[in-house]
């Protein structure tokens, strides 16, 4: 289990920069750019990696970038291992992507069980930005409202 442990403040400040560069590097859609950034950010959390509150975060960033850049299976693992870092469970966020990337990779069972943790924790506004066809895809598995 998880003990939400903060990062030293030298190593915080690290992992800041070189996730502000790798958003910056997704917000261009260079997404192989940006999870190499990422990762550099990864490496420096100490072990055991999920017990600090920053590696959910780098891990979130990670699938979201891989997602978008359309690398499923790395997506997957990310967003898989986000669920045990500090507050990775309950995210509607992590949820969402963990939903789409599972229904891109047709595992559909998985994929209507996490957009379903995302819809309960995000309400409707969490699909207000994605491909109509997840909540589309969600609506043949929970009686939602009309939109």
């Amino acid at each position: 289990m998880a003990n939400d442990q903060e990062l030293p403040d030298h190593l915080h400040q690290q992992n800041q920069k070189l996730c502000a560069e790798g958003d910056a590097l997704s917000e261009a859609k260079n997404f192989e750019q940006a999870v190499a950034r990422y990762n550099e950010a990864w490496t420096l959390v100490p072990e055991p990696k999920a017990n600090w509150n920053a590696s959910t975060w780098i891990m979130a960033a990670i699938g979201d970038a891989c997602y978008l850049g359309g690398y499923m299976t790395s997506a997957f693992e990310a967003l898989s291992y986000s669920m045990h870092c500090p507050g990775g469970v309950g995210n509607p966020f992590l949820h969402l992507r963990l939903g789409e990337v599972l229904f891109e990779r047709g595992e559909h069972d998985q994929a209507a069980d996490e957009l379903a943790r995302a819809y309960m924790g995000g309400g409707e506004e969490i699909f207000a930005n994605e491909e109509v066809k997840y909540r589309a895809f969600l609506a043949t598995r929970m009686i939602l409202p009309a939109t």
